[in-house]
């Protein structure tokens, strides 16, 4: 190996060659390297350089004087260009040439050849906004057909970023748009039964016929019913797919340059605060064209894989403030995936309004209002029963009292109505429930919570449905009670013993009681 550093010119190169062989083989192995590069004083400090690698791992049959298929052999040519890397603001241009051969008995066969081109850039140098960009494109050529199950292809990767700081903090926010595309394994799903409370889903069986059937598994509503969990089988097939990811936050924070101004309007507007986010991914089987409009639209069922968007906006007033405040928040979740019965759309819309008053040092008023909906579409006619679409009005007001960092008690009452619209029936339910919690903390020995539900529904439907255990939350028609309790010490300095008991009592159903108890090393 050699290393030659002079005037901007940097020289490398090594040599490594290794024969060895066995009772019925033998072989060698040769890998030569070499890299060439130059720095540009008179371009600031610019870089162009270039290197050859080459891997040969030869090993042969003496018997049958054949290629054995441990063998492999690669070449790679690579080129760059860039400019000076200790600045904030800096760029990189790249290319590599990788070609491999593949071993057959009688010989090597070129097996492919594949170009790769990189694009680079930072821009960095200003705090208020700052961007990064990676992007690449692949050309593969397939040399020799039959192989493998590599076809010819173009890919086109990217992903860009976006960082904005303004007005010492008042606007701050960040961008990102990703694209790009690979190779998806097509999965089979089913649900294993495991003890109870390891699970997520819970089976409640429709047409009670006794056999478990894929639209029968609901996501457990409480732990003593999460006794299955989905298995996701892998096939030997795959799909050529493209993706895409678009996102963005957004904060302003009026409070950050107007806290203290004389203006009274400022001074208003600085107790306000606005969060918005936005997230959509898609990802479909490509058709040989380019997939970057991350706002395409509908996308055909044929071609989709997976489909998620993510929607949520906060305006606060008096956020930070000892005395008062509201929050309005509007959010919109749709999910659609791909399952072995078809495909399957979540939608939740939410709208809600959250106001605060504190009352002294000990007491918190909080009146929360929400309406929304939640859909569920499944085409398969076979699984209808699991469609639904539920509108849903609830009104909560609720008093802590609060005592320094030992001792918290709530009180809550909800009021909840709710629509659903099941194979063309419409059903109702309305709930009232009372809820009491608090939180107890022994310094140095321990922490004790408890929590007490009484809820009251009047449920106008078709009970043992996957309607009706979205409208009552997994409870049932009737007084339906539920209660916690849960005891931690920490003992000595590094363990956490835990006890928890939790009850309920769901409409004219038996008592069910859960117990646990665990212990907990922190390392």
């Amino acid at each position: 190996a050699h290393s030659i550093n002079d005037k901007g010119w940097n020289v490398q190169d090594a040599f490594l060659y290794t024969k060895f062989s066995g009772a019925s083989f033998d072989g060698y192995f040769l890998r030569p390297t070499i890299s060439l590069s130059k720095r540009l004083t008179k371009w600031k400090q610019m870089e162009i350089g270039g290197a050859f690698l080459l891997e040969h791992n030869e090993i042969k049959n003496t018997k049958a004087d054949t290629l054995l298929p441990t063998s492999f052999s690669f070449r790679d040519w690579k080129a760059f260009v860039r400019s000076d890397a200790s600045k904030r603001n800096r760029w990189s241009v790249n290319w590599m040439q990788r070609a491999n051969q593949y071993p057959l008995p009688d010989g090597w066969v070129p097996l492919d050849v594949n170009n790769n081109y990189n694009l680079q850039v930072e821009l960095f140098n200003s705090m208020a906004h700052q961007f990064r960009l990676n992007a690449g494109y692949r050309n593969l050529t397939v040399k020799t057909k039959g192989i493998t199950n590599l076809q010819s292809d173009n890919t086109l990767l990217g992903r860009g970023e976006y960082f904005l700081n303004l007005a010492k903090g008042a606007i701050t926010g960040n961008l990102l748009y990703e694209t790009g595309a690979g190779q998806e394994q097509q999965r089979n799903f089913s649900y294993v039964e495991v003890p109870a409370g390891r699970g997520e889903y819970t089976w409640i069986d429709y047409n009670a016929d006794g056999i478990q059937q894929l639209n029968e598994f609901e996501v457990a509503q409480f732990s003593d019913q999460a006794k299955f969990i989905r298995i996701f089988t892998p096939t030997n097939v795959f799909v050529k797919v493209v993706y895409n990811t678009f996102n963005y936050s957004v904060m302003l924070s009026p409070a950050n340059i107007w806290r203290r101004d004389s203006s009274q309007v400022k001074r208003f507007l600085a107790k306000l605060n606005v969060q918005s986010s936005f997230q959509t991914s898609s990802k479909v089987i490509s058709d040989g064209s380019l997939y970057l409009n991350p706002f395409a639209g509908v996308i055909n069922d044929t071609t989709l894989i997976s489909h998620l968007s993510n929607l949520a906006n906060t305006l606060s007033y008096n956020r930070f403030s000892t005395k008062w405040g509201f929050d309005v928040t509007q959010v919109r979740n749709q999910v659609k995936a791909l399952q072995t019965y078809g495909f399957e759309s979540r939608i939740i819309k939410d709208f809600s309004l959250r106001l605060r008053k504190n009352s002294g040092r000990y007491f918190t008023w909080l009146l929360t209002a929400k309406t929304g909906s939640q859909q569920l579409i499944t085409p398969n006619q076979k699984f209808d029963n699991r469609n639904f679409d539920i509108s849903i009005n609830s009104l909560s007001p609720s008093l802590t009292f609060t005592k320094g960092a030992n001792l918290r008690i709530q009180g809550t009452y909800k009021w909840d109505k709710r629509k659903g619209l099941a194979i063309g029936k419409e059903q109702q339910s309305i709930s009232h429930s009372l809820v009491l919690e608090s939180k107890y903390n022994l310094v140095q020995k321990g922490l004790l919570t408890g929590r007490f539900t009484y809820a009251n529904i009047d449920f106008d439907g078709v009970p043992n449905s996957t309607l009706s255990f979205n409208m009552l939350d997994g409870l049932q028609p009737g007084t339906n009670l539920l209660w916690t309790i849960d005891f931690t010490r920490r003992l000595a300095n590094a363990l956490d013993l835990s006890f928890q008991y939790e009850g309920r009592k769901p409409g004219d159903t038996r008592i069910i009681h859960v117990g646990r108890a665990s212990l907990r090393a922190i390392l």
